[in-house]
């Protein structure tokens, strides 16, 4: 693995690449091993968009889906069954990477059906169908951190599986999803598990941030608000990890952490940059700090390995900075609150329609198969 590059300074520095992207081709065109074995790649995200661009584009997934309709799938079997496998092929793939760092690293994230994301005890039991059914060490279960989705994954937790909580935008919630998370380890230590064995992390997302923010300082159309473009969400980002540091530094975790466990690990989610006024790696090379996870598109990850500038740590000692961003902004009268309740909403939505949209192609798929299958027995 090259040591010199742009990507391979940000694992020195403590940043764990995970890439936001899967598909059928990925791994069987060698493109995923590739990107591990050159740019120093050594996890993979997943949600619900990715996987719908991924089985509605290209015929890669039409062998499966012919197998799936003449076992007389229903298009909701059909989904799990492919990204299930997915994921479970990926694990394979990170195998070595996961036994190599005792599995914080080599991860692959499979998220529950997002439709879920209100139903505790849906989520719950659709978590645990994922994590049976890819049946790998190294997989992540997504739970996005809507305030339902809180006590699933202190629930989870409980029964030994490691969870990625994702969706993740506000400094409050990040703190509930902390407190979550060390009950669920709390839990499975009442229940004999061991803590060594449960890992996690907590998706931060980053670049929607100033994307909204951004539009209401343009709206204001002020030299006071001009000065604040682009600096909300490495602030909220920054601080965040001020939340991280304080959070696994009370007596609470040093009791969990003498039991074994380790510590949620902050992920940067959402790093690719959307306005194309900014550095196209901000939202990697300003957020560099020991144990943290940041997951990239390609086209975010070959920036970064291109010409991405790692000076070393760019989080630790920003934090006041950051406090005097956020409080400028309220300041001009945008509200934080408003804005990161918007974000979590938006999100969910979007995955939602992801999802929707998945269901109905894949069903057109799995008729389309059927009614060849049925013209060949004829």
């Amino acid at each position: 693995m090259p040591t010199s590059t742009p990507t391979a300074q940000l694992s020195a520095a403590g940043v764990s690449i995970w890439l936001d992207d899967l598909s059928r081709e990925r791994l069987d065109s060698g493109s995923l091993q590739r990107l591990i074995d050159e740019k120093n790649v050594v996890g993979v995200t997943t949600n619900p968009s990715i996987f719908q661009a991924a089985i509605t584009s290209g015929s890669d997934y039409a062998p499966k889906i012919e197998q799936l309709a003449g076992q007389g799938a229903g298009v909701d079997e059909a989904i799990f069954e492919i990204t299930t496998a997915d994921v479970a092929d990926a694990c394979d793939l990170f195998a070595g990477t996961a036994a190599a760092t005792q599995g914080v690293d080599g991860r692959v994230s499979i998220e529950v059906d997002p439709r879920l994301a209100w139903d505790t005890e849906g989520t719950i039991a659709e978590a645990k169908r994922l994590y049976q059914k890819v049946a790998k060490d190294n997989v992540l279960i997504k739970i996005p951190a809507t305030v339902e989705g809180l006590g699933a994954i202190t629930a989870v937790l409980a029964e030994g599986i490691s969870v990625n909580v994702t969706l993740i935008f506000s400094l409050d919630r990040y703190r509930a999803v902390i407190d979550a998370f060390q009950s669920g380890l709390e839990q499975a230590k009442k229940s004999g598990h061991d803590l060594s064995q449960i890992h996690s992390v907590a998706s931060f997302f980053v670049s929607r941030v100033d994307t909204e923010i951004d539009k209401r300082l343009d709206a204001l159309g002020t030299p006071e608000a001009a000065a604040l473009r682009g600096k909300a969400a490495l602030a909220n980002a920054r601080l965040a990890y001020q939340a991280y540091e304080q959070e696994f530094a009370t007596d609470r975790w040093s009791a969990l952490a003498a039991e074994g466990a380790r510590p949620q690990r902050a992920l940067w989610a959402s790093t690719g940059v959307k306005d194309p006024a900014y550095p196209d790696t901000l939202y990697v090379t300003e957020l560099v700090a020991a144990d943290v996870v940041n997951t990239m598109p390609e086209k975010t990850l070959d920036a970064t390995f291109d010409h991405g500038e790692v000076t070393g740590d760019t989080i630790s000692g920003t934090y006041d900075e950051a406090a005097a961003a956020l409080k400028a902004l309220e300041d001009l009268g945008i509200s934080y609150d408003d804005v990161v309740g918007q974000l979590e909403s938006e999100g969910l939505e979007k995955f939602v329609a992801s999802w929707s949209e998945l269901l109905a192609d894949v069903q057109n798929a799995l008729k389309t198969a059927s009614g060849s299958l049925s013209q060949a027995r004829s």
